[in-house]
């Protein structure tokens, strides 16, 4: 058996699961077959032990156990969440590729971007990426930015939760009784990076568009929770307009009501990203650099709503929910971008997969 360590997210948010699940999709396709699959979480920060990310600990483990350490993906230049060592990284015996990985802006009060105050550092971002063998970043603004820095091995490579219809059949995991309707998929306010008007208005927004969902004739309507913190924010819609909310730390439950929704307004990129891969129509409302970005990437950049430029949020969720058959015309001429981004995705791999095998044929692990 090959065994691949995947260094990923593993905090609050669902979404780094269901990367998680299109990874090893993307994993077993190109080894042609199941391959062990350890999960370090890439920081000790949401942890209640110190084995994380790229340490001495978690390579002397990789070096004496595993073939090849995937890290990625996620959020975790963005958010400065991949601890590691240059001196354990010098140690490492095996394969090494970035997958997958973003970093972006943010908007300010005058509605520029500006780096985010939590962001990786440059020197730190520049190192882990002189000590891969692969790398391949989410989307094109990272893209950007880790060239300026000087990592002239990256490519551009999307996210891999676009396909995940293409492996799996999700819609059988809930109970055949549950009417799933439609689905806003949320992020409280207060961990919005937007200025704080926005946040502030957002309530209205999301009551409005309730509303407007309403007169449209939808009657089963909630709160999708991707993250247990907007679950508190959440509870507040079913005192003023008798919405409910909906929260599950299992993958695949989450997976499954994307996949049978009939609507998914979203505010998170993967929850909107899972939608495209099952034909379920969906709106996205981006609010940072990097979700404009990647949602420009793969084609929908005119169907997407960009917070920062609307006088009234509701009014252009609405407009989409009346235009949901020009999405369909969307996607289908998008579709030549994601065979392009399937293709990168594959080619990568396999890339990654003779690293592997050749390294581990040189260790003299496995004959040639």
């Amino acid at each position: 058996m090959i065994t691949l360590y995947n260094v990923r997210p593993k905090g609050h948010n669902i979404g780094n699961d269901a990367i998680s699940v299109a990874l090893r999709d993307q994993l077993y396709n190109t080894f042609g077959r199941v391959v062990n699959i350890i999960d370090i979480p890439a920081t000790a920060l949401y942890e209640s032990h110190a084995k994380a990310g790229l340490s001495s600990k978690t390579i002397y483990e990789i070096n004496r156990v595993g073939d090849g350490v995937i890290v990625g993906g996620g959020n975790l230049y963005e958010n400065n969440e991949v601890d590691f060592s240059k001196t354990a990284l010098e140690a490492l015996e095996v394969p090494l590729m970035l997958f997958s990985n973003s970093i972006g802006k943010v908007y300010n009060r005058e509605k520029k971007l500006v780096p985010r105050t939590d962001v990786i550092p440059d020197d730190k971002l520049k190192i882990l990426h002189d000590y891969a063998d692969l790398s391949l970043v989410r989307d094109s603004s990272t893209l950007k930015h880790v060239k300026k820095i000087g990592s002239e091995n990256s490519i551009f490579g999307g996210c891999p939760t676009i396909f995940l219809g293409k492996y799996n059949d999700y819609s059988k995991w809930l109970p055949k009784s549950e009417d799933v309707g439609v689905l806003i998929s949320i992020r409280t306010p207060s961990l919005i990076n937007l200025p704080q008007k926005y946040q502030i208005a957002l309530t209205s927004e999301l009551l409005d568009t309730v509303k407007g969902l309403r007169e449209k004739g939808y009657k089963r309507i909630r709160l999708l929770c991707n993250d247990s913190r907007d679950c508190e924010y959440a509870s507040y819609f079913r005192d003023y307009c008798e919405v409910d909310f909906v929260y599950t730390s299992n993958v695949f439950d989450y997976l499954s009501l994307l996949s049978n929704a009939k609507l998914v307004i979203s505010f998170r990129l993967h929850a909107t990203l899972p939608s495209l891969s099952f034909n379920t129509p969906v709106i996205n409302v981006s609010y940072d650099e990097r979700a404009e970005s990647l949602i420009n990437d793969i084609g929908l950049g005119e169907w997407d709503i960009k917070y920062i430029n609307e006088e009234k949020l509701s009014d252009s969720i609405m407009d989409r929910v009346e235009r949901l058959e020009d999405l369909k015309t969307i996607v289908a001429k998008a579709s030549e971008k994601w065979n392009e981004i399937e293709k990168i995705q594959s080619d990568a791999f396999f890339k990654f997969e003779k690293l592997v095998r050749d390294n581990m044929i040189k260790r003299g692990i496995i004959k040639k």
